[in-house]
């Protein structure tokens, strides 16, 4: 693949690349700075990509890592507002950091692997041996994450609808 092939995709990938980032961080911030971090490595490793058919998931890769390296150097940092806010739930400081749909409210409060497993599947149409193998897992693990992500997704919105 060559750098002007890469560039077309990550144009092409921009909002698959931002939507797997949102799924790890809530921060636009952070989705933008491992977005742009993820785009240099990818420019950088360009020569160890085998296959260019394997471009978007060697891509996707690239930005889940640099997604956890912000979450790394995030953990090491407390800030005062969060500090201060230690008694607020997460789904407080989700509703106050934007007008989310009660869906995407629902989806935040799975975990990391599950939440990112179901951006893969639904969302950015990866098929399940695929997400196993960006995942570094077994494709029974990716269908019991969302077997068990629907339902608790299903569960968490009967209950929103009650309310």
């Amino acid at each position: 693949m060559t750098k002007e092939q890469l560039g077309n995709l990550i144009i092409a990938s921009e909002d698959m690349m931002y939507r797997v980032a949102k799924t790890l961080l809530r921060n636009d911030a952070d989705c933008a700075d491992a977005i742009q971090e993820a785009i240099v490595k990818a420019f950088s490793g360009l020569h160890m990509l085998r296959k260019d058919s394997y471009g978007k998931t060697w891509l996707v890769r690239i930005v889940i890592n640099e997604c956890y390296a912000v979450m790394r150097r995030e953990k090491r940092l407390i800030s005062l507002e969060d500090a201060s806010a230690e008694g607020i739930s997460l789904q407080q400081r989700v509703i106050e950091e934007g007008d989310y749909s009660d869906l995407y409210e629902a989806m935040s409060r799975l975990s990391e692997e599950t939440r990112l497993t179901v951006t893969l599947y639904y969302m950015e149409g990866y098929r399940i041996k695929e997400i196993a193998a960006l995942m570094k897992t077994t494709e029974s693990a990716v269908k019991n994450r969302l077997m068990r992500a629907r339902a608790r997704l299903k569960e968490e919105m009967e209950t929103e609808m009650e309310v």
